[in-house]
C-alpha cells in the first residue's frame, strides 16, 4: 500500500477507534482479549482498506469487517489471533487508546451483552449508537425490516439478562 493509502486509512481510522473498542468490549470480558482483539480487527481493516470503495460511510464499512472479525474469531472455540502478519502496523502511527469506564451500570449492562448471541451483540452495540435500521441491516446484510424485528427481539433479551445479573 502507498503511503498516500497509509495516511488516508489512518485518517478514517483514528475519528472510528471507539466503534472497535466498542465491539472488543462486547466480545470479550478481560483487558488481554480486548487488546489482541482491537489489534486482529485494526490489521483486517488494513488488509481490506484497498477494497474499500467509498461505496458506504467508512463507520459502516469498519463496522462490518471489524463485526465479521470477531464474530468469526470467538465462533471458533480454539479462537486463534493472527500471530504473525506481514504487516508492520507500528508505521502506521495507530495507538492503542485505553478505553475504560467503571460505572456500575455500564459494567452490569455490558456483561448482559456479553451473554447475548453473536448477532444480538452486533444489534445492541449499533443500536447503543444511534444507527439506523436501514445502516443495520446493510451492516449485517439483512433487510431494514428484519433489522427492526431482531433488534426487538435482542433488546427484550437484553432486558432480561440484565434484571437476572
Amino acid at each position: 500500500m502507498s503511503t498516500e493509502q497509509e495516511k488516508t486509512f489512518v485518517e478514517f481510522f483514528k475519528p472510528n477507534q471507539r466503534l472497535i473498542h466498542k465491539i472488543c468490549k462486547i466480545y470479550t470480558n478481560n483487558a488481554e482479549d480486548h487488546e489482541d482483539l482491537f489489534q486482529e480487527i485494526t490489521i483486517q481493516l488494513w488488509k481490506s482498506f484497498p477494497g474499500f470503495k467509498g461505496d458506504s460511510k467508512f463507520s459502516t464499512w469498519m463496522y462490518r469487517v471489524a463485526l465479521n472479525t470477531a464474530i468469526t474469531l470467538f465462533r471458533n472455540p480454539k479462537r486463534k489471533m493472527m500471530q504473525e502478519t506481514e504487516v508492520d502496523m507500528s508505521s502506521l502511527s495507530i495507538e492503542y487508546e485505553v478505553y475504560e469506564d467503571d460505572e456500575h451500570k455500564l459494567k452490569k449492562m455490558y456483561q448482559a451483552i456479553y451473554e447475548l448471541s453473536d448477532i444480538e451483540k452486533a444489534l445492541i452495540m449499533m443500536y447503543l449508537e444511534d444507527k439506523p435500521y436501514r445502516e443495520i441491516g446493510e451492516i449485517l446484510g439483512i433487510t431494514e425490516g428484519n433489522a427492526r424485528v431482531k433488534m426487538n427481539r435482542a433488546k427484550n433479551n437484553l432486558k432480561d439478562k440484565i434484571n437476572t445479573i
